[in-house]
């Protein structure tokens, strides 16, 4: 069975002058990897894969399979176009990786059977570990709790990133036992782990990245006074991490860490001076 146990960081594509900042996404890469993280999710929604083409899509992946272990990375792949998602999926099962991630079908908004038979179609074309994303308030359709449970009994998917922001799912998926289920919502870390999920993806882990590995360890050890802690060390951050649309202020962050350009690709906007002058306070503390 896929062990993807642990803290995932959903990797930010650095940009710099409308191009990937390859000497960026290295420096950024080993950083997160020195923090202890699990591994890396390669063009996600952080990742802004929509905004970018296929081909530079599988050279941010070869970029950065060249610096990490093949077991260190889960691909995005995303799309309504189930024929042209098939294609791009076997071009990135080409590269040695842990796994590729994928939502259900966007904008289109598929019937329940639809979504059984797009996932078992993704499933049964898949050579390596299928993370199932579900996020309903980005793909428009809800992925209802007992089509789930059906879907993940394919042996191909092994872990779900869960967005449904149904706490009953989530423990039902949990206490089934057929996938590992990992928090995609980073405010509700702390209280995933206490459930007994199996870790998190996580876009705000880009900023102290070792804390959150902490908060793992200590929720493994069973010492929630010392999970609660880091948690609430990192909650400021996470709360503000979210305020504009991911992952504007994540860049922005980065930013003022010196990691990368703090530039988007349109339709994407730059955080607000609001929110950044904010940001640098929060940053101020959760650096320290």
């Amino acid at each position: 069975m896929s062990d993807f146990r642990g803290i995932w960081v959903a990797l930010a594509t650095p940009f710099r002058s409308a191009r990937v900042d390859f000497q960026a996404l290295q420096s950024l890469v080993k950083k997160l990897l020195d923090d202890g993280v699990k591994g890396l999710v390669v063009c996600g929604t952080t990742g802004e894969a929509a905004a970018m083409s296929k081909d530079e899509q599988l050279q941010v992946l070869d970029a950065v399979l060249a610096w990490v272990r093949p077991d260190q990375v889960i691909m995005g792949v995303a799309g309504n176009n189930l024929a042209e998602l098939l294609a791009f999926q076997q071009k990135v099962q080409s590269r040695d990786i842990a796994g590729v991630l994928v939502p259900a079908p966007y904008y289109i908004r598929p019937s329940q059977a639809g979504l059984e038979a797009f996932f078992q179609a993704v499933a049964d074309a898949s050579s390596v570990p299928v993370v199932l994303y579900d996020i309903p308030y980005r793909t428009g359709v809800r992925i209802e709790r007992e089509t789930l449970r059906r879907i993940v009994r394919h042996p191909n998917i092994a872990a779900v990133k869960d967005c449904s922001g149904d706490v009953e799912t989530t423990l039902a998926l949990i206490n089934d036992g057929q996938v590992e289920v990992l928090t995609g919502e980073d405010i509700n870390i702390l209280t995933h782990l206490a459930l007994g999920g199996a870790g998190a993806i996580s876009a705000s882990a880009h900023v102290r990245a070792d804390l959150y590995v902490q908060l793992m360890k200590a929720m493994d050890d069973g010492d929630l006074a010392a999970g609660r802690a880091a948690f609430n060390r990192l909650l400021p951050w996470i709360q503000i991490a979210f305020a504009e649309p991911n992952p504007a202020v994540v860049k922005a962050a980065l930013g003022e860490m010196g990691l990368m350009a703090d530039e988007l690709r349109e339709p994407m906007q730059a955080c607000t001076a609001t929110t950044l002058a904010r940001l640098r306070g929060v940053l101020e503390g959760v650096l320290a």
